[in-house]
């Protein structure tokens, strides 16, 4: 026997106005019966729902308690999916029940990752998914059968990544795709295991993510939420598990940029990076505040920053980060692999920052681990690094303590002082703390920068290194 559930539509008294969050009355007009066994899938029904709902002016869709199994959804304006206790979207595991966003009038046409998921919005205004309930994309068993259907020769992925054996990323669904809105609250609700990443919203402004526990860990990709080009965005008091960076701050669109950023009380781990600035970075990233963050079992960096594809990154203030069993604290990187395009990367602070760096891989416990890189290395610093001729400026590291593992020894590799600059620009390569291969310090590396400030940063050794704790190339200003 199928099991059914109600979802009820409650629709608002006045066309384009708010969510019952922002205060307006509701009534109760319908139920419909939904099958809710977690077998049956449900899209057309649900669906239908959401468009009748938009078509009335706006309004609530509520899941009761059950699982409703679905392709992907297309969000409209004024509507708000709301998950009770006990109730679960399900994502199908057919990769024919998802269809790609049309985003022709996008001025990004690299066509780099997804832009098709299980929940999704195009230029959507007050929209809303809100509740305790279970948002699970099912992204493992999804991804496999993508896998599957390119190896049989029935969907062949023209991006298929025959280096490491997967789906490329413009051919898994993401588990949220949101582009172009305004007025976007996601609130309360369980992420879980998307095909790719969690949460992407592209070109959205007037945002707030709050209350959101995320595990996204089930597939290459799997970050946690990331911002493309948004503006006014609030990211607070969230628990992110992710198998690649936990928020991620994107560029892709030159004439855009990353603006008014709230990232407050987030609990992250990750098997790459927990708050990120990159690696796409066309535009910019400007006005951002990161702070009361705690990291833990990260294998890449606590912070990074990163300006490679001509971004301008200013005033940002990132404070209180507790970081444990964490690769690397901090990269800075401002890079040019985009041609031409000269980014820059200043006026950031990074102050109260606690950091304990194991000897061996944090992400350990991981089903999918950071690739590691293939040459003997000693433990990585910290890397603040600009390039020849365009200098990352105006730099601030306050009340900093790091405790780095140390047993470095010259036999694995050796870097004197008299051949650092020797250690390779890597201008066009892509982004990360481990890019310029063995580094001749073992607390930070700092390399073509102007008018940094140290003050009250307390570098400690768990062992002995034979390495200085900071080496400097290139570098003016430097005030310790």
């Amino acid at each position: 026997m199928i099991r059914t559930c109600f979802i009820i539509v409650m629709v608002l008294l006045s066309i384009g106005t708010a969510m019952p969050a922002w205060g307006q009355k509701q009534l109760t007009t319908a139920g419909m019966s939904i099958p809710a066994d977690g077998k049956t899938v449900c899209t057309q029904q649900l669906q239908q729902a959401i468009d009748a709902i938009a078509k009335k002016g706006g309004g609530r869709l509520v899941f009761t308690k059950g699982s409703y199994l679905t392709g992907g959804l297309m969000l409209r304006s004024g509507v708000e999916l709301h998950l009770e206790e006990g109730a679960t979207l399900l994502g199908s595991t057919n990769p024919y029940d998802y269809q790609s966003i049309c985003i022709a009038h996008s001025s990004d046409n690299r066509n780099d990752n997804a832009a098709m998921a299980l929940i999704m919005a195009d230029g959507a205004d007050h929209i809303s998914i809100t509740g305790s309930g279970t948002i699970d994309g099912q992204g493992l068993q999804l991804a496999l059968n993508i896998d599957s259907l390119h190896h049989t020769g029935e969907r062949i992925d023209p991006n298929y990544n025959q280096r490491r054996q997967r789906p490329s990323e413009t051919a898994r669904p993401k588990l949220f795709f949101l582009y172009g809105c305004k007025n976007v609250t996601v609130e309360g609700v369980k992420l879980r295991s998307s095909a790719n990443w969690g949460l992407s919203l592209h070109l959205c402004q007037q945002v707030q993510l709050q209350h959101l526990d995320i595990e996204n860990r089930a597939y290459w990709n799997n970050d946690g939420i990331d911002l493309t080009d948004c503006q006014h965005v609030l990211v607070a008091d969230c628990h992110i598990n992710s198998a690649d960076d936990g928020v991620c701050l994107k560029s892709y669109h030159a004439d855009s940029e990353c603006y008014d950023i709230e990232i407050a009380r987030c609990d992250i781990r990750s098997s790459a990076s927990a708050v990120k600035f990159g690696t796409a970075s066309w535009g910019g990233f400007r006005k951002v505040y990161a702070h009361d963050i705690k990291v833990s079992d990260t294998f890449r960096s606590a912070i990074a920053i990163e300006s490679v594809d001509g971004a301008q990154i200013d005033s940002v203030l990132v404070e209180r980060v507790e970081a444990h069993n964490t690769g690397n604290p901090i990269f800075m990187r401002l890079g040019q692999r985009a041609g031409d395009r000269k980014g820059s990367l200043r006026n950031v602070v990074i102050r109260d920052l606690t950091c304990q760096v194991p000897f061996g891989r944090p992400d350990e416990a991981y089903d999918l681990r950071g690739p590691e890189v293939d040459f003997f290395h000693n433990p990585f610093p910290s890397s603040i690094c600009g390039i020849p001729g365009n200098c990352i400026e105006h730099i601030t590291l306050q009340n900093i303590n790091i405790t780095c593992p140390g047993r470095a020894t010259k036999g694995m590799a050796y870097i004197p002082l008299w051949r650092k600059n020797d250690v390779p620009e890597q201008i066009g390569k892509y982004p990360e703390f481990t890019m310029f291969g063995e580094l001749p310090a073992w607390g930070f590396y700092l390399r073509h920068v102007r008018d940094i400030t140290f003050k009250n940063v307390q570098l400690l050794l768990a062992d002995d290194d034979f390495r200085p704790a900071i080496v400097e190339e290139d570098v003016e200003g430097f005030v310790k």
